[in-house]
């Protein structure tokens, strides 16, 4: 029951953050900057150290007990995290979204499933299967379905695109190399919170536990303080655009679509959330296979909001049935990667 409780919250977890920006697409008046400021306060600030103040007894304390290697860690990870989030912002525009997400998830999803196999992590990850084991083996392989899937993923982007007419690459501000060599940098960063998580979070957890926490409160405990400066690139590049743009007024202007930014920042709450509570049910295999099936629910659930919002409309052929077929091998390489959490 474990199991198949990780596997629902996990990919619970990716969906919300695959379906992070459909607030977003309801905004007409504010920018990304508008959105993001708001939101990654209210999410990566707001929301978490909420739970961990309100319901984690002697959290300060708690903290103070905890060696401060594992912060300086956790937070090392985070602020990669902000700045590979911020690079494929800029990626985005140069390259195209399709090739951006497909090199984005080629990278992120081995990085994110291997290494936890090989640097073990705190805890219960300790104990993970190496991966010349069955377990291992099987992770592999669901790997590499799932980065064939990403692959269709991609060719059925650029088939949309082209058919539609709607590629939004340009060449200016450094054109196609460097929007590539910046998603290959973001691919890199895309573990940050996975890895913050991982590898810091026994000694918070305990530190907290030890002290009535509850459990959930005290996994997000290990955000709350583990995320500070991944989530201070997220607040701080936004306000410098506002600064530079001279649009500040439009937070005021706009206190609605204030509201939609909040539900941006409860998403991505949600979402790693979800995914550190996932990884921590689906036991010592639970950093890589988590992980693994948190990123197909991503990629999935942003495929589903782009289908729901039209981005598909008028798409036929061809680039319909590449996305099936990576729907169908995502879903399969998820289901693989559960089964490995039972060998």
């Amino acid at each position: 029951m474990g199991l198949l409780s990780g596997i629902v919250v996990a990919g619970l977890g990716g969906t919300s953050a695959g379906t992070l920006g459909w607030p977003m697409k309801l905004q007409k008046k504010s920018g990304f900057e508008h959105c993001w400021f708001p939101g990654m306060i209210f999410g990566l600030f707001l929301l978490p150290w909420a739970v961990t103040l309100l319901f984690c007894p002697n959290a300060i304390d708690a903290y103070r007990s905890v060696d401060i290697s594992y912060i300086v860690k956790s937070n090392l990870f985070s602020l990669a995290w902000g700045i590979g989030n911020v690079l494929l912002g800029l990626s985005l525009v140069r390259i195209g979204a399709s090739l951006s997400f497909a090199i984005l998830s080629g990278i992120g999803i081995p990085l994110g499933v291997i290494v936890p196999m090989v640097l073990k992590g705190t805890g219960l990850f300790q104990n993970a299967p190496d991966l010349n084991s069955p377990a291992g083996h099987a992770v592999l392989g669901a790997t590499v379905l799932m980065l064939i899937g990403v692959l269709f993923v991609a060719f059925a982007g650029f088939g949309r695109d082209r058919m539609l007419n709607t590629s939004n690459v340009t060449s200016g501000s450094g054109g196609f190399l460097g929007g590539l060599i910046m998603c290959v940098a973001s691919g890199f960063c895309s573990v940050g919170p996975s890895f913050a998580f991982i590898y810091s979070q026994e000694p918070i957890i305990k530190a907290m536990t030890e002290r009535g926490a509850p459990d959930w409160p005290a996994a997000i405990s290990v955000w709350a303080m583990g995320m500070l400066f991944g989530g201070l690139v997220n607040v701080v590049y936004p306000a410098l655009l506002m600064t530079k743009n001279h649009s500040w007024k439009v937070l005021a202007e706009n206190p609605k679509e204030i509201g939609l930014s909040c539900i941006v920042g409860l998403n991505l709450f949600l979402a790693f959330g979800l995914m550190f509570q996932g990884m921590l049910l689906l036991g010592p295999l639970g950093a890589s296979v988590g992980f693994g099936i948190y990123f197909v629910l991503q990629i999935l659930g942003a495929q589903a909001l782009g289908l729901i919002s039209g981005e598909w409309r008028g798409v036929k052929g061809r680039p319909v049935y590449q996305m099936l077929t990576a729907i169908a091998l995502l879903m399969v390489g998820a289901g693989v990667m559960g089964w490995a959490a039972t060998l």
